[in-house]
């Protein structure tokens, strides 16, 4: 995995609003959740989540579609889940003591 693609991921969840706004995006599931919603569940201004959004969907995090009137916004599972795995790659790899006994060590 490129290096530099999950770091302007991660830094795009390290604003604590656009935390906020992907774990909404998240918690919506994979049918997404109209910006409207969005913005009333968040509580910021449509051109500061507009901003924000632009920002998620930029870096492959989020997407939008536009259905008639409704512009939805969905988290992307797939973006997510490499980005967990880029980060858990290498669990314990470096250790010297006795192998490591969580779930995140696989």
């Amino acid at each position: 995995m490129d290096i530099l693609t999950q770091a302007n991921r991660l830094e795009a969840l390290g604003n604590p609003t656009r935390l906020a706004i992907y774990r909404a995006l998240v918690r919506a599931g994979h049918a997404g959740t109209p910006v409207g919603k969005l913005q009333d569940a968040i509580g910021i201004p449509a051109s500061t989540l507009s901003h924000h959004l632009a920002k998620l969907c930029a870096c492959g995090l989020a997407g939008q579609t536009r259905e008639g009137t409704v512009l939805r916004c969905r988290a992307h599972y797939d973006v997510m889940e490499q980005l967990v795995a880029f980060l858990a790659a290498e669990c314990c790899a470096d250790a010297t003591a006795a192998p490591c006994e969580t779930s995140a060590c696989g």
